[in-house]
């Protein structure tokens, strides 16, 4: 009697352990159920979030408000003495009330401040005052010009300076092999490096030397000063340089982040 007595007692027990267990199980299954196409939907977010943040523009954006040249060239930054030349002529103010009307369209070449510092010792300030404002209208063509039309353009370009069509300032633009686009004054060549701002009236390009004017400096006026060789960056300083740019930063962002979202939802359901 004792014995049959302690079998249905274990039988319960084992039959009460089976409940427990399968009410348990019952609940993790339905727990998977629903947080797993909640994992899915918070993975296809992140993913979405970084690669949206690494397709972003690497132009900077126009200053808010009306367009304003010298703000633009001081954020870009190393453009100082094509800002003081823009400021000691008035072509700054200038050129920011002209395109105030949106008929009106500009495109500027700006030299760096290395290419200023390229140039022969007192170069500029030989400069008369009606020359130095040439200077800098020979670098401002009167129309917007965007890289196709750059490379399409009919030479001679007419700039600010004077009337290329009787001879005087002439600037040619000519397309080379892929984008690249060469600028020619008869004293120096260059090429256009990049593309600094734009939109539908006013385009911005970083030109690689001064743009010297044949009324002005001559054919042997190009500068004597030669450009410092740039430093061929090492295996290391190229990892480092696109790890800070941001090229593999979104990837490895997504992952720790995934990884961090499983983690704690697994924690969850166990």
């Amino acid at each position: 009697m004792w014995i049959l007595t302690n079998n249905t007692t274990c039988n319960n027990k084992t039959s009460l352990a089976t409940h427990y267990y399968i009410q348990l199980r019952s609940i993790f299954m339905m727990k998977q159920v629903l947080f797993f196409p909640f994992l899915l939907f918070l993975v296809f977010l992140i993913l979405h979030c970084t690669t949206s943040s690494a397709q972003s523009p690497a132009e900077s954006p126009a200053p808010s408000g009306p367009v304003d040249i010298i703000a633009i060239l001081k954020k870009a930054g190393h453009f100082a003495t094509f800002i003081r030349l823009l400021r000691n002529t008035d072509m700054g103010e200038q050129l920011n009330g002209q395109l105030k009307k949106s008929n009106l369209g500009r495109t500027l070449f700006v030299p760096t401040d290395s290419s200023f510092s390229s140039l022969k010792l007192g170069t500029l300030n030989a400069l008369t005052d009606k020359q130095e404002l040439q200077l800098v209208q020979f670098h401002i063509l009167p129309d917007f010009y965007s890289e196709l039309q750059l490379q399409t353009a009919t030479n001679p370009v007419h700039t600010l300076a004077g009337d290329s069509n009787a001879g005087h300032f002439q600037l040619n633009v000519t397309a080379a092999t892929g984008k690249e686009v060469n600028i020619t004054t008869g004293a120096v060549s260059t090429t256009v490096e990049k593309t600094i701002y734009t939109d539908e009236h006013l385009a911005v390009y970083q030109v690689g030397e001064v743009l010297l004017p044949l009324e002005i400096f001559g054919a042997a006026a190009s500068p004597t000063a030669s450009k410092p060789e740039k430093k061929r960056p090492s295996t290391e300083d190229a990892a480092t340089t696109s790890e800070s740019s941001g090229a593999f930063g979104p990837n490895r962002q997504a992952m720790t982040a995934i990884s961090s979202v499983v983690g704690s939802l697994f924690s969850f359901l166990l």
